[in-house]
């Protein structure tokens, strides 16, 4: 990675450079709806699963069928339904001899070569479409179950999974036009949305009891390796610093919708609240990392050093990583102390999230770097 310009990547890697690229990325009106498509789809799957989150919390357990439901599965349907667009689309232009636009990554042949599929909004359409699979394994599990009070059941670990995968869809999608300026504003918008819901991911690591809590595993490792990936992607001076900026923003609005839905939906239904709510902060915004404004700032300088001073850009990100990881791991913990008022965390507890962040870091900085020389080009593509 060369973060001295906005079009360099990883040295090695295969974003375009002066001497790779062949022509400017997709601009057109199609591209930029197919992109937009898939991330509303993952921001109205988010805001349903916060929602969803806050229902069980302060009303109860639920059944299939609930207004949270809908937006996880709607959200998904439209990220879905985008990347099967964009999907004929760029088969149309390939069965009629026309150059395959450069839209959302290398377009490969899938089914036989019957479908040409941009890779980004194949891994997107893939996950969607798990996901509505998969939902139909979760319905049965309300069926034979009734009730559904926790997370990491077998259904909703698959739906996490398939969420994730559409996710990175997204951020593939808008990296394959990061030459645009929208699509490095898709960039800043999709990293954040992903970090939010990495904690949830993590709750399949309830099952097997670790020593420590999961969703500060989750954010320890998923947080440092979003924002430095971001960061190393855009490439510019800031990038850091606006993607944390985008978390603070989702996690401001999320704070007062998630509460203010489940209740307004609680009441329109005829259900109560829960007795001795009191004051508990939303659950899923209060675990969104606060503090990673000032990770962000410590990655803008190291950034800046590898312009300026020709540090070795490949361990710039790998110190990245562990500068990060260790504000989010030694934040994160009193973080939750300060939020959630029944928590109790204690000093041991800091001191065990502030030592797994040192290889979590390393490992998230190490990712961040290989990552970043896999996400697709903004290049022209030609496939006939």
């Amino acid at each position: 990675m060369n973060i001295s310009a906005p079009s360099d990547t990883i040295e090695g890697g295969g974003a375009p450079t002066a001497n790779t690229v062949e022509g400017a990325s997709d601009n057109s009106t199609a591209a930029r709806t197919g992109a937009w498509g898939v991330l509303l789809g993952t921001a109205i799957t988010l805001i349903g699963l916060s929602w969803d989150i806050q229902w069980h919390n302060e009303v109860g357990p639920d059944t299939f069928f609930t207004l949270p439901h809908l937006f996880l599965y709607s959200g998904s349907a439209i990220s879905g339904f985008a990347s099967l667009a964009m999907v004929l689309v760029a088969t149309f232009a390939q069965r009629a001899g026309r150059p395959v636009p450069a839209m959302g990554g290398t377009p490969i042949r899938v089914f036989g070569s019957n479908l040409t599929a941009p890779l980004g909004y194949m891994v997107a359409g893939a996950g969607a479409a798990l996901f509505l699979l998969y939902g139909l394994l979760d319905l049965q599990w309300h069926s034979i179950y009734g009730f559904d009070a926790v997370l990491n059941t077998p259904s909703h670990v698959a739906l996490f999974l398939s969420i994730t995968l559409t996710m990175i869809g997204s951020i593939m999608v808008f990296a394959s036009h990061r030459d645009h300026r929208w699509g490095q504003f898709g960039i800043v918008l999709a990293i954040p949305i992903m970090i939010t819901f990495s904690p949830i991911l993590s709750q399949v690591l309830d099952n097997f009891e670790p020593p420590v809590d999961p969703t500060i595993l989750g954010v320890v490792l998923f947080g440092p390796l979003l924002l430095v990936l971001g960061a190393a992607a855009l490439a510019r001076p800031g990038a850091a610093i606006a993607i944390a900026l985008a978390l603070g923003a989702m996690q401001a609005i999320l704070w007062w919708f998630s509460p203010w839905a489940a209740e307004t939906y609680a009441t329109a239904i005829g259900l109560p609240l829960r007795d001795g709510l009191g004051s508990r902060p939303p659950s899923l915004p209060a675990i969104m990392p606060m503090f990673l404004i000032i990770a962000a700032v410590a990655v803008e300088g190291l950034f800046w050093l590898a312009r300026s001073r020709g540090y070795d850009p490949n361990k710039i990100v790998v110190a990245a990583g562990l500068v990060t990881g260790l504000v989010v791991g030694v934040s994160f913990p009193l973080q939750l102390q300060f939020v959630h008022f029944l928590s109790r965390i204690s000093f041991n507890q800091v001191m065990l999230s502030t030592l797994v962040a040192i290889p979590f870091g390393l490992l998230a900085g190490f990712l961040a770097g290989r990552f970043a020389r896999m996400l697709p080009a903004p290049a022209t593509e030609a496939v006939r």
